[in-house]
């Protein structure tokens, strides 16, 4: 028996020595040779190392600062009696009950004064009381409440507003010294980067959602300076006006707009864009930028073959304002302006922003591409005359190009109320032809095809018979008060 356990216990202890010296290689190699983490970030890598704050703390430190804005105003309307039944973004009475019945009952109803309510958000940027909000949240008010985390209430007063980028600055009287944030450095932003955006989405006082910068530069058709981050930060109504944080605990955004129709979709002012007005807002209450007295349009591949630019870049001048900057240097329709004041004009949307934050009176270089070569010219930068604006345009029988023309006579004009008296006057659109795709309407006039004059129908029909199926034709069109380039692809029959 003896014998037999001895034997039993050899090859134990054989496994047992074994079984120690693997343990001990395997803890050698994981001191020599670090774990692999291909696939996975460090805690370093996120953002989130001891060296900067977490997202509690950013919170407490941002929160106190964050306000909400109500505001009241006096609005003429019928006084609809079922207003407070439904909710802003559901159905209308009008369309609850139909419009038969809505025009029988309640059609003829007087105009009434009424206030109107609303909510937004907003953050103060100093001691003494001045906060940055969109103008879309106090604009028209007639009262301005301003509400702290701590429950204090103040009353609100307009400094200065920008309709344009949407920026405004309200201000409290008080003594007291008020918590504030301090603006940081938007272009320093990546996409990627962690961010925190803080309001009042539907009246719930300072909520706090988290994500990540989506994009930057974003062109939503808000207006001529469009330059927005794009976040997937949790941004809804009454979010407006509120601050969009970095991990630093910057405000680096002025949350604005959402898409109704997606989740994970916001888009904030950044802040050197408000930091860049913000002087102007706070001494003269509105903001004097520079002018040039363009419209510009978007240079398309298609354009850009069209007018002999070797790819699409600049900006192609669509009509320029007379007695304006532009049009005392020589500036002309059909120009594209390829570089301003030494910087490169890559996308179309790049030069409003550039020419606007220009000093008044500065001189500048503006390199245009004419016939085929560079030319550079030098102009005066103007003021902006109010109510104007350095406009972009987008490109939003001869039934192979899907359109039907007529002549412009005097007494179509007339019956029309058309500033032209002569012309070619697109009279009807083929429903999905390529007219249609390149955003041609009815009621443009044609003025030009492939850069050539036409003043009717027959000078047309000869442009247009000149194209050969398959190659683009180049219309510029006069339409209202604007005019712009398309480029039409001549179908092959």
């Amino acid at each position: 028996m003896r014998n037999r356990l001895r034997k039993i216990s050899q090859p134990l202890e054989l496994i047992k020595t074994e079984f120690l010296l693997g343990l001990c290689l395997c803890l050698a190699i994981l001191i020599i040779i670090p774990p692999a983490t291909k696939g996975f970030a460090s805690e370093k890598d996120l953002g989130l190392s001891s060296d900067r704050p977490s997202f509690v703390e950013i919170a407490k430190k941002i929160n106190p600062a964050v306000v909400n804005i109500s505001t009241e105003k006096m609005v003429k309307g019928s006084d609809n009696v079922f207003r407070h039944y439904f909710g802003p973004g559901g159905p209308s009475p009008r369309d609850f009950f139909g419009d038969d019945f809505f025009d029988r009952f309640f059609g003829e109803q007087p105009e009434k004064e009424h206030k109107e309510k609303s909510l937004g958000s907003g953050f103060i940027i100093s001691r003494d009381g001045y906060i940055l909000t969109n103008n879309h949240v106090v604009e028209g008010a007639d009262k301005i409440k301003i509400r702290l985390g701590n429950e204090k209430e103040y009353v609100g007063k307009i400094i200065g507003k920008d309709e344009k980028t949407d920026v405004a600055v309200i201000k409290v009287d008080t003594k007291e010294n008020l918590p504030f944030v301090t603006l940081g450095d938007s272009d320093l932003l990546e996409v990627g980067e962690w961010v925190m955006a803080i309001g009042n989405p539907f009246g719930l006082e300072h909520t706090v959602t988290v994500g990540v910068v989506s994009a930057k530069g974003r062109v939503i058709g808000a207006g001529p300076y469009d330059n927005f981050i794009q976040t997937d930060a949790s941004i809804n109504p009454g979010n407006s006006g509120g601050p969009l944080v970095n991990t630093k605990g910057e405000v680096i955004g002025i949350n604005t707009a959402i898409v109704a129709q997606a989740n994970g979709i916001g888009f904030a002012i950044p802040s050197n864009m408000a930091k860049e007005i913000l002087p102007q807002l706070k001494e003269k209450g509105r903001v004097i930028r520079g002018w040039l007295g363009v419209m510009v349009q978007k240079v398309t591949p298609e354009l850009a073959q069209s007018f002999g630019l070797a790819e699409g870049r600049g900006a192609l001048v669509a009509q320029v304002q007379e007695s304006s900057p532009a049009a005392k240097a020589g500036i002309k329709k059909g120009d594209i302006i390829v570089k301003f004041d030494g910087k490169e004009i890559k996308e179309m949307d790049e030069l409003p922003r550039m020419v606007a934050g220009t000093p008044i009176g500065k001189n500048v270089g503006i390199v245009i591409f004419r016939e085929g070569k560079e030319i550079t010219v030098t102009l005066t930068i103007g003021e902006m005359p109010e109510g104007e604006k350095e406009v972009n345009l987008s490109k939003k029988t001869e039934n192979n190009l899907g359109l039907t023309v007529k002549n412009i006579t005097p007494e179509l004009a007339n019956q029309l109320g058309l500033a032209e008296k002569e012309g070619v006057l697109v009279i009807s659109i083929e429903p999905g032809g390529p007219a249609e795709d390149v955003g041609i309407m009815k009621g443009d006039i044609i003025k030009e095809v492939n850069r050539k004059p036409v003043k009717n129908v027959r000078e047309y029909s000869e442009a247009i018979g000149k194209v050969k199926p398959g190659e683009n034709i180049l219309f510029f069109i006069k339409r209202g008060d604007d005019s712009l380039y398309v480029v039409l692809n001549a179908v092959k029959k």
